[in-house]
């Protein structure tokens, strides 16, 4: 099971031994977690204080010392032989200064990494609302996404999105289909423990599709030794009716970790005052996986399994003319020899859990090999993963059984790399990675061909410390080979047929495109004082077209354009400079992070215009099933992007217990020598603010309530008025836009300003907790707004209110049971 030939040293006598205390009683600390990432290994602190890490490789690790109700520490150790630590843990409801980032190449220290980093951990997890894995971190500084209803978004960071930012998942890269509009990230939220957002292309351990950022989500951790944990996770919100459950049983015993997990999440439409019910947003997802390790003195190796499976619904912004309410298709066999119509939904096709007729269904399949092992006082990490992805679109109500969207892939990765011992505060890293994906479209309608591609990195990073500085730095070489297939369709339906057949068309021309790229970074933070501190990096990425931007041929199902790739687009390489300046006291914790992208050959949809003036509209064939479409091809040009984040958390000793967190997130985008319709890049979220007042309750002697806490939070997002102009589109089956949609579609969002509440506990008998309950109210007073992110802003005019678009969902109160059964 393991790759422990691999390791060359002589294993003898190692571990981390010492005693917690508390730094103002001097008494024991019992139950604290002593945790060192890099090896997934934890203990326990037992009645006395005293921990023992036994039998673990010789090196340099970060160690994490959590326990709730203390400050946590993260302390540099050097392990050979058997080593001895003490620590004191400071009581404080708060960890500000302390947070190990595990999505790097080796685990480090935020403050001292020069990268910009945003981490979102499990409590603040449970404490907050979202309905799918990535909502839940779409209010970090930096962080936003692009919404498709309830069950689907796609994480934007400092305005780019889509495969200009990757997805980490359970330590690999999620490879999927990620181009599509309406395609969400295969990740269930209640599997994972802890976010983390590296903004911009400062890491150098993944390439290409990280040119934006990488959000890691990382699942828990293995438990200490001895440990087993059984957990029961429910919860229900009001506005869609959704109920999550969730059973989770975890374990670690004589050094073989365990853990298997088996959730459902379902929805019903969402509800705002404007609208009513968004017909067809309900969605359900059914999620499992599995992990066994073995963990042993020379490292450990561990196995992964996950499968995702969701159902959701398509909106697509029809109404009555008469009412303005939202409709669905049917087909009417009866109706002019059988034809497809819209109707009013009934009540209970408003509050049901499974999705209309139009809908899509998405399956990813996973399994990763995860191994460390001791070389000497360094290791070698190396993680492999297999995944097969499914996406299958119902859109036609004629043949509703049949997917006429349906993509297959499979994918595998793989990362091998070295990571050095430390020598005089000198370290080094170096390795290889790639992926390798193979696509093909098992439906009748097509906008891709069927294509597979390969790519395989290597790169070197150090770092050095000295003194109060700490410099890190490395190059990455990435070449990538790409091949569409040649394919011919029916024009008359556009299913795949014979080059030879009657109604044939060519649709995709074969190709074969070879991409390389180089990335680089180098920054250094400096302790300016114990409490001021300074970053600065400057970091070059790049990106490698993907399939729809190559070979794009079709109506986009999604947006009702017709879309043409270039296979000879060249690959978009940045420039990302990057600056920090944080503050961190007793009684406050304050950074500012300012950046600046410019891109080379940045790729984006252009709309192309008709001989006779005006745009460009597509009536072939081809297009079955659509009518006429506006034509867009793939292009380059120039791109920059530059701004901001400001974030400020208030903790003042003379308040104890209260915390005040704020956060103010700006950010430009536009193109370069072109047209004024065309100079603000789409998609680049409005400048936004976040503020966020939580008071810790103590818990008096006996008390049932324990880590008790009430909170009151506001999010004011500005009005966006810089936009792409040209990009006018929206969601759904209707085959033309009205001249007041074209217009709605090229007009900005107004700003809004939304309340939220909550409150949490831990019951507790006997000194263990029987449950955690957390309440949490969004949209506090049911406000009517449409996010400038959403796609549906894009829906068509309600001509009864005269308000054009689909608005987010109203006032809802989640209710969350947390019931730990440990053993």
């Amino acid at each position: 099971m393991s790759l422990c030939f691999l390791c060359v040293a002589t294993l003898g006598q190692t571990g981390l031994t010492g005693k917690l205390k508390d730094a103002k009683t001097e008494l024991p600390i019992k139950g604290a977690i002593i945790y060192i990432p890099d090896l997934n290994r934890g203990v326990l602190t037992d009645s006395n204080g005293n921990y023992a890490l036994q039998k673990i490789p010789s090196g340099h690790y970060f160690l994490e010392i959590t326990m709730l109700g203390y400050e946590k520490i993260i302390e540099s150790v050097d392990i050979k032989g058997v080593t001895q630590q003490n620590f004191a843990l400071q009581p404080s409801f708060f960890n500000l200064k302390n947070i190990i980032v595990t999505g790097v190449v080796a685990s480090t220290n935020k403050r001292t990494t020069p990268m910009s980093i945003a981490i979102r951990n499990e409590r603040e997890l449970l404490e907050n609302t979202a309905t799918n894995v990535i909502d839940a971190i779409a209010t970090l500084p930096g962080v936003s996404a692009i919404t498709d209803g309830q069950s689907i978004s796609k994480p934007v960071i400092r305005g780019l999105g889509y495969n200009r930012v990757l997805t980490i998942v359970d330590g690999v890269a999620q490879i999927d289909q990620s181009w599509f509009d309406e395609f969400g990230i295969e990740a269930d939220p209640n599997a994972v423990n802890k976010y983390e957002v590296l903004k911009g292309p400062a890491s150098l351990a993944y390439g290409s599709d990280a040119i934006a950022g990488v959000v890691n989500l990382i699942p828990e951790s293995a438990l200490p030794e001895g440990q087993m944990h059984d957990n029961v996770l429910l919860n229900y919100q009001t506005n869609n009716g959704l109920i999550a459950n969730m059973f989770q049983l975890s374990g670690t015993k004589k050094g073989i970790a365990f853990s298997a997990r088996i959730d459902h999440t379902m929805a019903h439409a969402y509800q705002n005052k404007a609208d009513g019910y968004v017909l067809n947003s309900q969605f359900s997802n059914f999620n499992t996986d599995a992990t066994i390790a073995l963990q042993r003195q020379w490292g450990y190796s561990q196995i992964r399994a996950s499968y995702f499976n969701m159902a959701t619904g398509i909106v697509d912004g029809t109404r009555d003319s008469a009412t303005g309410g939202l409709m669905h298709a049917i087909y009417n066999p009866n109706l002019n020899g059988g034809a497809v119509t819209y109707v009013l939904p009934t009540q209970q096709e408003k509050i049901a859990y499974t999705p209309l007729v139009i809908n899509q269904r998405i399956q990813h399949t996973k399994l990763v090999w995860d191994n460390s092992m001791a070389v000497g006082e360094g290791r070698i990490k190396a993680i492999f993963s297999y995944q097969k992805n499914q996406r299958q679109e119902n859109n036609d109500p004629t043949i509703p059984d049949i997917s006429t969207i349906y993509y297959a892939s499979n994918g595998a990765t793989y990362d091998v790399k070295y990571v050095s011992p430390q020598f005089k505060g000198f370290s080094f890293s170096t390795g290889t990675n790639g992926v390798y994906q193979s696509s093909k479209s098992l439906g009748t309608l097509l906008l891709i061909p069927d294509y597979h591609f390969f790519q395989i990195g290597a790169f070197v990073t150090a770092n050095q410390k000295i003194g109060k500085w700490n410099m890190s730095g490395g190059l990455r070489f990435d070449t990538r080979s790409f091949s569409g297939q040649d394919h011919w369709v029916d024009s008359t339906n556009q299913a795949p047929a014979a080059p030879n057949a009657q109604d044939a068309i060519h649709e995709f021309q074969g190709f074969t495109s070879k991409f390389s790229g180089l990335s680089y970074s180098f920054g250094t933070a400096y302790d300016i004082s114990k409490n001021v501190y300074i970053k600065a990096n400057i970091a070059g990425g790049w990106r490698a077209p993907n399939v729809a931007e190559c070979a794009a041929n079709g109506v986009h199902d999604g947006t009702v354009v017709y879309e043409i790739g270039d296979p000879h687009l060249q690959p978009e390489t940045s420039i990302e400079s990057d600056i920090a300046f944080g503050i961190t006291t007793k009684d406050i914790a304050f950074e500012i992070n300012l950046f600046n992208n410019a891109i080379q050959q940045f790729i984006y949809a252009k709309g192309l215009t008709s001989v006779l003036g005006g745009d460009s509209i597509n009536n072939s064939l081809s297009a079955v099933g659509f009518g006429a479409a506006p034509v867009y091809k793939y292009t380059q040009g120039k791109a920059n992007l530059y701004g901001g984040e400001l974030t400020i958390n208030l903790h003042p000793t003379a308040i104890k217990g209260l915390e005040i967190n704020t956060a103010l997130s700006i950010v430009n985008g536009g193109l370069k020598q072109v047209a004024d319709s065309m100079k603000y890049l789409p998609f680049v979220p409005p400048a936004r603010i976040t503020a966020d007042i939580k008071y810790h309750l103590a818990s008096a002697e006996g008390s049932i309530f324990k880590n008790a806490y009430i909170k009151f939070g506001v999010l004011n997002c500005f009005a966006q008025n810089n936009i792409y102009r040209q990009y006018a589109i929206y969601s759904g089956l209707n085959t033309a836009l009205t001249p007041y949609e074209y217009a709605a579609s090229n007009t900005g969002t107004k700003g809004y300003t939304l309340c939220s509440a909550g409150a949490g506990s831990d019951i507790v008998a006997k000194g263990k907790t029987v449950f955690s309950i957390y309440l949490n109210c969004t949209n506090l007073f049911d406000i009517n707004y449409i996010d400038y992110m959403s796609r549906f802003k894009y829906f068509p005019v309600n001509y009864t209110t005269g308000r054009v678009g689909v608005f987010n969902m109203g006032r809802n109160f989640s209710v969350k049971l947390l019931v730990p059964l440990n053993f």
